[in-house]
Formats: structure tokens, C-alpha cells, sequence
């Protein structure tokens, strides 16, 4: 068979591949699995999820010298006219946080299209670190990751140890400048022109200290991170996957999504995977979805350690919000593809006795809006979803607009450094606190103990 590649040469039994993905895992598995390979030729990503990650090109300094002129990003909705015109042989899955039947509702359209359909595995897509690694991921995004991560760095830097944090990706920008990035100031994040969503994972490990790096190409990112530290820590996004081997796993659940870590991709798999099992949220969670966790966790990974913490929430200023009609501003992820309806602004704002939660609907504005009638589950709250100087201009003219007394901003970033707000806003702010027998001290401590003795043998 002779088919034709991206750059328009004719070769000799040549595969021609679809990525389907969302600025990130696809990425992460291009440069591994298919950049240097002679034998395949990834036509086109296609890209969901997240807004304006279409349209643009992984450039060529990036996709490597056999893609002299980058590879298009196409959006989703793209893919059957994409393996028609384009004689796709197979398309690879590479995104996260979407459940098992949205995967094969994409596997069918993909086989009525004519095309293979396949997942690339963790053999595949994990790089192997010369130090070791501790993975924080989840079942769900919103699920607690964030919180467990900050509080697994601290613990082993109070041990002495050097730690440098490796987010998942998130490059929703210039993709040649992303390349590799380093965050060891809040500087760093503004030269950068970071989004609120990159700016919600990585600004609270840099106010303690710790080095982030992030960006695209993740072999270039992790020998040089690498260098500087002890241990490796990854901070996974979403529900996905470790790009690097860990040496430990932990997996954070939420009772609050009870079963989810059964339902959705990949987070099932990092349920399985994992060595360490944290359930979130205990002093928020319906004894019915507790019970539903720890049943799943006994029947699909009994061997697992299991870590039971809440995240208390605290509000910097609780008067302000007392009796008044509040905005409930809550992290955008776990809120829009999370399927969450509220989030810790708005449990704190119920606890701290507003008068009531006003709703920014009716007062939206451009992408906003449309971020409303694609989720029409989000009630009484605004997700902060700011992927670009634009969409962060039409979230701050939609909260110019609502009719609240008071802010209450319930994300990871202090959007008071990114928003003008021209009525009192305050942070609903939270951390890991483990209420049962085991403790992540007591797991990061037998952890560096085995590392220590294997290293000495």
C-alpha cells in the first residue's frame, strides 16, 4: 500500500494517524510515540474541551524534522470528515476526565468512519526519571488533587529533601515559547502571561517555595527538573495518567462522585493503579457515597493504603459575606467537564450565612455565556474560566454585571491579582487535613525509607 504523508510526499506502507485530544496528553503522546517514528504519520490533532485549541498548528520546531510544516488542530467535531478525506488508518484517543461511554461513542465513530481506534498505554507514554517520583492524580478533576499535592511537597521538604513539583501540561498558548517553563516566582507567572487556569496550579506551590515546571515537551522538562531536586513530585490534571514512571502513586476520590472511579477515563485506571487511595472531603460527603467508595476501593484495589481527609475551608474575611447576596466564584474545570454544581465558594458562603446566592446567568457575557448553555448544569455560581486576555475580559464584565454585594472566590488562584473587583471580595481558601488512622507523613516517610535502602543496596 502507498499512501500520502502530512507534508505531501507519497511513502510505502506509511500509517496515517488522528489524535484526539485537548492541548496536553495528545501532545505528550506525539512526542513520544510518534515524532521520531518513520513508520507512522500523525496527520492532524483534534482538539475538545478546552476553547480556542483549534485552529492553530504543533509547529514544526516541535513536531521534529519529519513535519517540516507543523501538524494542523482541527476540532472534534472534524474527525469522520478528517478520516475520510485524509485516509486515516486509526485514531488514538488522548484526553481525560470524560466517561467510559464517551470513549466509545467516539471507538464507533471512528469504526463507521473506517478508521482503527486505539488508547496508547503507560508502557508507551511514561518516561523513566533518574530520581524517584511521587504522582498525585485522581478519579475526577475537582476531586482534591491540588490540596493532596501542596501537602505531599511541604511533608517532603520538612524531611529535608529537595522537591520539584512537574504540573500536567497546559499549553493553551504559544506552543514554541511553552516548550519548557519554570515558575519559581509569581513574576515568572506574569511574564509568562499565564492563564487563570494555568495560574490556579501553579501560583499556590510557588507562594510556598517550590519550583514548577510545565509545558510541552515533557523528556526536555523532566532532565532538567530533574537536577534540581531529591523528588520528583507530579501534579497530574484532570483524571489523567502520570507521564512519568512513578515510584509512588496516590489517587485522590471524591465521595461527593461516588462511583465515578468506576465510570470515567482514565480515572478508573489510576483507581486500580494506584498504591496510596485518598478519599476527600469526608466532612462534606453523604454517608451513602462514603460507604460507595470504600466498597469499591475493598472490591478493586484492597491492597491500596487508605488515606481519609477533609479539606476544611476557610474565608478570610467572613463578615463580609454575612447576610449579604453573594457571586460564588469556583475553579472552572472542576465545575464545567467536572460536572460539579457548586464548589467551595459556595459551601462557604452557605456556612458563613450569606443572605443568598445570587445567580450570574442572566448577567453573562460572550464566552461566558456560551460556557453556560455548553454546561447547563452549573446553577447558582460563576466558573472561573479565563484561557485567554478575552475570555478573562468577559468574566470580569460578567461579574461587573451581577447583582451581588459581596465576591466570595472559591479557586485556587486569588483572582483579586488578576480582576479589578469594585465591591468587597473575599477567598474561600482550603487545605488537606487527614482525620484517620493513616497519614501521609507516615506514607512519604516509608516511602523515602525503601528509596534510601535501595539506593544504599
Amino acid at each position: 500500500m502507498t499512501v500520502q504523508d502530512s507534508a505531501g510526499a507519497r511513502r510505502p506502507g506509511v500509517r496515517r494517524i488522528l489524535i484526539l485530544g485537548a492541548a496536553g496528553r495528545d501532545f505528550h503522546n506525539f512526542n513520544v510515540g510518534f515524532r521520531e517514528d518513520a513508520s507512522s504519520r500523525v496527520v492532524a490533532f483534534t482538539a475538545a474541551q478546552i476553547p480556542n485549541i483549534d485552529g492553530r498548528r504543533y509547529p514544526p520546531q516541535l513536531a521534529g524534522p519529519l513535519y517540516p510544516e507543523g501538524i494542523p488542530i482541527h476540532p472534534e467535531s472534524d474527525m469522520e470528515r478528517l478520516i475520510l478525506e485524509q485516509r486515516i488508518d486509526e485514531a488514538i484517543f488522548a484526553y481525560s476526565d470524560v466517561s467510559h461511554e464517551h470513549v466509545m461513542h467516539l471507538a464507533a465513530r471512528a469504526f463507521a468512519a473506517g478508521a482503527g481506534f486505539r488508547l496508547m498505554g503507560p508502557s508507551e507514554t511514561m518516561l523513566q526519571a533518574r530520581v524517584p517520583v511521587v504522582s498525585v492524580c485522581a478519579v475526577r478533576t475537582g476531586a482534591g488533587k491540588s490540596q493532596t499535592t501542596r501537602k505531599v511537597a511541604r511533608l517532603l521538604v520538612e524531611n529535608g529533601l529537595r522537591v520539584v513539583v512537574v504540573r500536567h501540561p497546559m499549553p493553551y498558548g504559544d506552543l514554541v515559547a511553552q516548550r519548557e517553563q519554570r515558575f519559581a516566582t509569581l513574576e515568572d507567572l506574569d511574564r509568562s502571561h499565564c492563564t487563570i487556569e494555568e495560574r490556579e496550579e501553579y501560583e499556590p506551590h510557588i507562594a510556598r517555595g517550590t519550583v514548577v515546571y510545565a509545558g510541552v515537551d515533557y523528556e526536555q522538562i523532566l532532565r532538567d527538573a530533574e537536577r534540581e531536586c531529591d523528588v520528583l513530585v507530579w501534579d497530574g490534571g484532570n483524571n489523567d495518567l502520570p507521564f512519568y514512571s512513578p515510584s509512588l502513586e496516590i489517587v485522590v476520590l471524591d465521595p461527593h462522585r461516588a462511583g465515578h472511579e468506576l465510570t470515567y477515563w482514565p480515572g478508573e485506571a489510576n483507581f486500580r493503579r494506584a498504591g496510596v487511595l485518598v478519599i476527600n472531603k469526608l466532612d462534606q460527603a453523604p454517608a451513602g457515597g462514603l460507604e460507595t467508595v470504600r466498597r469499591n476501593i475493598r472490591n478493586f484495589n484492597p491492597s491500596a493504603v487508605v488515606v481519609e481527609a477533609r479539606s476544611p475551608i476557610t474565608v478570610d474575611d467572613p463578615a463580609a459575606i454575612k447576610g449579604r447576596r453573594v457571586l460564588a466564584i469556583e475553579d472552572g474545570p472542576t465545575v464545567t467537564h467536572g460536572g460539579m454544581s457548586y464548589g467551595a465558594a459556595t459551601i462557604a458562603a452557605r456556612e458563613h450565612g450569606a443572605a443568598e446566592l445570587v445567580d450570574p446567568r442572566p448577567f453573562a457575557v460572550g464566552s461566558i455565556a456560551e460556557t453556560f448553555r455548553q454546561y447547563p448544569h452549573i446553577g447558582a455560581l460563576l466558573p472561573a474560566i479565563g484561557y485567554g486576555e478575552a475570555q478573562v475580559a468577559d468574566l470580569a464584565e460578567t461579574i461587573r454585571r451581577t447583582c451581588a454585594d459581596a465576591i466570595l472566590i472559591g479557586t485556587p488562584v486569588d483572582l483579586r491579582r488578576i480582576i479589578t473587583f469594585d465591591r468587597p471580595a473575599v477567598r474561600a481558601t482550603y487545605e488537606l487535613e487527614e482525620v484517620g488512622p493513616q497519614r501521609l507523613s507516615q506514607v512519604l516517610s516509608r516511602f523515602w525509607t525503601r528509596q534510601s535502602d535501595s539506593r544504599q543496596t
